[in-house]
């Protein structure tokens, strides 16, 4: 097949930027598996191995299409013409609380995101893990949070807690500054944290190869969540919350997932427990981008058919009004 991966970004990502990251694994996939790609990017966008095109902002998407391309595959749904003739399909790769519906041929990217929106449709993220560093699995000596600390969904204010509560463990947060003013003033003064910004490349892998364990107590129903993946590779059994993908994502063996801060302060105490090279090995086996590409051409040649991936317009099944989910503090 001849496929159109469509993003307004630029990829390849240096730092932060989950989407970016995922739709270069598949489309390196989705080569070797021996179909042709083509990227349509925002500027300043590159690729050695698959052909780039740019975005035109002031253009109909559809008319940037070229000819003779089977499918096309958006990361947000195009505004316009919404009846065209083109096989397509739209990974949804956030949340909406509101009753406005997604695309007939939206793609979720796990089974509760898909669920929630009342949907069928769903396809695991998968990275290629030959783009990071091997694991030595040896000197953890910290836990770590990964992800955009301003966000307050994120909860790094309670990632930091939970291990401060310890006697003496120690968290890298991997997102954020100690000062932040862009959303309002937050400043953390916990000496047990230290605050690494925006890392990507050897630095971020180096900093999760010597891990003890991901931190992630997400106060929002996460559609998936790279850094689970990623910190998983590493080693890094993962302490959360039970919300959104994680039951679904993190078994016994590699986390432990709670509401409760003071039960994930308890299980990070007791992370012997949990095996790191069992970590690494579930991550490789079961969220690696070939499995991701071979599910995604599952749902390519459904539409190339043409038939619809959802009977009817997912939408949301009930419009959360808390703004934060429970966290017990």
């Amino acid at each position: 097949m001849r496929i159109l991966i469509v993003h307004n970004q630029v990829i390849p990502v240096k730092t932060y930027g989950g989407t970016e990251r995922v739709i270069w694994c598949l489309g390196k996939e989705l080569v070797a598996l021996g179909h042709e790609v083509v990227y349509l990017v925002k500027h300043g966008s590159s690729c050695d191995f698959a052909p780039v095109l740019f975005i035109d902002n002031q253009k109909d998407i559809w008319k940037q299409i070229p000819k003779n391309i089977d499918v096309v595959h958006f990361q947000e749904e195009p505004l316009e013409n919404k009846e065209t003739t083109i096989p397509y399909v739209v990974t949804i790769h956030g949340n909406r609380n509101d009753a406005t519906p997604f695309d007939k041929n939206a793609i979720f990217v796990s089974k509760n995101h898909a669920s929630r929106y009342q949907s069928e449709s769903y396809v695991h993220n998968g990275l290629d893990w030959n783009d990071y560093s091997k694991p030595t699995f040896s000197k953890k000596d910290y836990f770590h949070f990964l992800g955009d600390a301003a966000w307050r969904i994120k909860n790094v204010k309670g990632a930091i807690k939970t291990v401060t509560s310890t006697k003496k463990e120690r968290i890298k947060i991997l997102g954020g500054k100690r000062l932040n003013i862009n959303m309002g003033f937050r400043f953390t003064t916990s000496t047990r944290s230290s605050f690494c910004g925006m890392v990507g490349g050897e630095e971020k892998n180096s900093l999760l190869n010597f891990s003890k364990g991901l931190i992630f107590p997400v106060l929002w129903h996460e559609p998936f969540g790279l850094a689970i993946i990623e910190s998983l590779y590493f080693g890094c059994p993962v302490f959360g919350t039970p919300y959104g993908s994680l039951p679904e994502i993190i078994t016994k063996e590699v986390g432990f997932l709670s509401k409760k801060r003071k039960e994930l302060t308890s299980a990070i105490e007791n992370v012997d427990l949990f095996s790191s090279k069992r970590c690494h090995e579930y991550a490789v086996e079961i969220f690696n981008s070939k499995k991701m590409a071979i599910s995604y051409l599952e749902k390519y040649k459904k539409v190339f058919l043409g038939e619809t991936l959802n009977t009817n317009c997912p939408k949301i099944k009930e419009i959360q009004t808390q703004k934060f989910l429970d966290w017990e503090k």
